[in-house]
């Protein structure tokens, strides 16, 4: 799918408004797979306003620049649209595919299942680019795993941000799995004192 240009000022269209779902990532459950430094994933969510500070950044090993990167929500959430900022010397990304509520997708299962959507990446270094969803696909998104399987010839692949513009459905995850429980009696609360089951009819 083709990108949309970010063309307006964005002092008079308020970004950091609709680039706002970082805040409702799970940031210490974020992870990725073939990161050169351990931990440096976490670094590419940022604020809309702070999406050209390169003092942080996710890169793969050196001649290898395959990079998967899983994104934990603390909602559920509804994905609009997704920016990507990459490096220098061919360094960005190419291409990414998007998976949904998916916890265990590794390297070989990125290669084999077909993705809920796959774009063709342009080299984006100051967040001009975003790549618009089937928004249909992307309601009610627990987690997303993206999966950056190329880049345009560097030795690694280097993310220094990615923004996801959507919206928060307000339904907490922890609160769901809780509510669930408690909808289930214990029946140890519920026993006559003295008892070992169902009290007797008379």
């Amino acid at each position: 799918m083709a990108s949309c240009t970010h063309h307006h000022h964005c002092a008079d269209h308020s970004c950091a408004a609709e680039w706002s779902l970082h805040a409702h990532i799970d940031t210490a459950k974020v992870w990725a797979l073939n990161e050169a430094s351990p931990g440096s994933s976490k670094s590419v969510f940022k604020s809309w306003d702070q999406r050209l500070d390169l003092s942080g950044s996710l890169e793969s090993n050196e001649d290898d620049p395959e990079l998967i990167l899983f994104i934990p929500f603390t909602t559920d959430v509804k994905i609009k649209s997704i920016c990507v900022i990459g490096g220098t010397d061919g360094s960005s990304p190419s291409k990414m595919r998007a998976f949904i509520n998916r916890e265990d997708i590794d390297f070989s299962d990125a290669r084999e299942l077909l993705p809920v959507q796959e774009w063709d990446l342009a080299e984006n270094l100051y967040g001009e680019l975003e790549y618009p969803t089937r928004y249909p696909k992307f309601q009610g998104v627990a987690n997303l795993t993206l999966h950056f399987p190329t880049n345009f010839g560097g030795t690694s692949t280097r993310i220094h941000y990615v923004g996801l513009k959507g919206e928060s459905t307000k339904v907490n995850r922890d609160a769901v799995t809780n509510a669930v429980y408690e909808a289930y009696p214990n029946l140890s609360e519920h026993q006559i004192p003295g008892g070992t089951g169902a009290p007797e009819v008379s």
